[in-house]
């Protein structure tokens, strides 16, 4: 057990900090296919505004999973993190994909 809490918080906390890097507007190279377009398609992008959204769904599955490692025990907790993950992840692909919420 005191393995997979220290592997939990250590992961949760990487995954905060790497947050933290979103959050300042910085660290677009972290986004999914972002890193990858070319720089005329990125320039069309609200970049810290990306970063941002990006930080806070990061951040949200950062604590998840640093709380995950202190109540691994707890059946109930398990099955509400995955449920989170799961919706955190949808919620962000539906809402950064519609709408057009980030392009200039």
């Amino acid at each position: 057990m005191l393995a997979a809490l220290i592997i939990c918080v250590a992961v949760g906390a990487l995954i905060t900090i790497l947050s933290i890097v979103l959050l300042t507007g910085r660290g677009s190279f972290l986004v999914a296919g972002f890193n990858t377009m070319p720089k005329e398609k990125k320039a069309l992008y609200d970049t810290p505004a990306l970063c941002k959204f990006t930080g806070k769904i990061t951040l949200s599955i950062g604590i998840l999973t640093i709380l995950f490692g202190f109540l691994l025990e707890n059946t109930w907790f398990l099955v509400f993190y995955g449920v989170a993950i799961v919706a955190l992840t949808v919620f962000a692909l539906v809402y950064a994909n519609t709408g057009n919420r980030f392009k200039k």
